[in-house]
């Protein structure tokens, strides 16, 4: 894969404190890449810089092979710019409608620089509408469609210069659990169908492990953990990704009321977490049956990420510490990451 996308040591300054502090980030074509913190983390400004929407006050930032900043400045004509910024789509919270023009006004609406013909401009916006499943409803005005359509018609709107970027700055904060999925499909659709690279901005991790294959954790204007979706989920390394990733916080809340200062000297608890697929049976059963012992499971739970199912389990072992070990090799040999739990936090065993 190339990399579409060049952050390079990005710094945003505004009246002397940073938004962003030395970030880098690359993304590659194709890539699904989710940008993942609480508000004010500098999400949505960094992502701002990749079509200079917002200047760097440092760093450099190079789109689809063109440097686009450097050395403080931007390094291409505006009509350079103008030209790059067709080919980075943008959808946000807010779907910005004109509310006075029908559906397939407002997506033809970015199309009035295209110099298509009248009819050329209907069936391009139509093609559009279609693509998002909204065909039917062009001759309908805004108010008249619920949040989640509107939202299918920003993105419809969005794509109408077929950009091969589309930045969906927290699209889905708006909307129902329900229409948010939908939509979530709809940017994992268009990615697959359209090879269109997505950068997607969101507090949400449902919303990231739902469609994402990268994830980026942001915190006070910086990436404090990147990479594979699959990888950091099963190996959060900062404390802030803990809470994000594997259910940790609904799973904390669960374990915190958990009498920990009980457990005996041979009792621990431990995270489990593994691929369904890899698992013909109860992992925790196999374990049993291996060891001649009966563990208790105090928290289970499976999550579809980018497709695949993987399974979360809080567990407790009454074993010697040899035994333990034995259990732990027995469970990583089985492709089970294994985490040891302490109260109100995870830490690696």
């Amino acid at each position: 894969m190339s990399v579409q996308i060049d952050l390079k040591n990005i710094d945003v300054e505004f009246d002397g404190n940073k938004a962003v502090n030395d970030v880098s980030l690359q993304v590659e074509k194709g890539d699904i890449y989710g940008i993942i913190g609480f508000s004010g983390a500098g999400k949505s400004t960094l992502v701002r810089t990749i079509n200079l929407l917002q200047e760097p006050s440092n760093g450099s930032v190079t789109v689809n092979g063109t440097e686009l900043f450097a050395n403080h400045h931007q390094t291409i004509s505006n009509r350079k710019l103008q030209d790059e910024r067709k080919k980075i789509g943008m959808i946000f919270q807010h779907f910005n409608l004109l509310n006075e023009a029908t559906v397939i006004e407002n997506v033809a609406f970015a199309l009035k620089h295209a110099k298509l013909k009248d009819n050329e401009l209907e069936k391009r916006a139509l093609h559009l509408l279609d693509l998002v499943g909204l065909k039917e409803f062009a001759d309908s005005y805004p108010a008249q469609l619920s949040g989640g359509q509107q939202q299918r018609v920003a993105i419809a709107r969005a794509l109408a210069n077929e950009p091969d970027i589309l930045i969906s700055d927290e699209a889905t904060s708006a909307l129902d659990p329900k229409t948010t999925n939908q939509i979530l499909d709809l940017l994992y659709k268009l990615n697959k169908e359209l090879k269109l690279t997505v950068v997607l901005i969101t507090h949400e991790m449902d919303a990231v492990k739902r469609v994402a294959n990268k994830i980026a954790v942001m915190e006070n204007g910086k990436i404090v953990e990147h990479g594979n979706l699959r990888e950091v989920y099963l190996h959060p390394q900062n404390e802030l990704t803990k809470q994000f990733v594997g259910g940790a916080l609904e799973a904390q809340h669960i374990l915190n009321t958990y009498h920990f200062d009980a457990l005996t000297d041979n009792e621990e608890l431990y995270q489990l977490v593994y691929k369904i697929d890899d698992v013909t049976k109860s992992i925790v059963a196999d374990l049993d049956e291996a060891l001649d012992t009966k563990s208790s499971i105090l928290y289970g739970n499976v999550e579809v990420l980018s497709g695949e199912a993987i399974g979360t389990l809080a567990v407790l072992l009454n074993l010697d510490q040899d035994k333990q070990k034995t259990a732990i090799k027995f469970l990583e040999d089985k492709n089970v990451v294994v985490t040891k739990l302490n109260k109100g936090v995870l830490t690696n065993d």
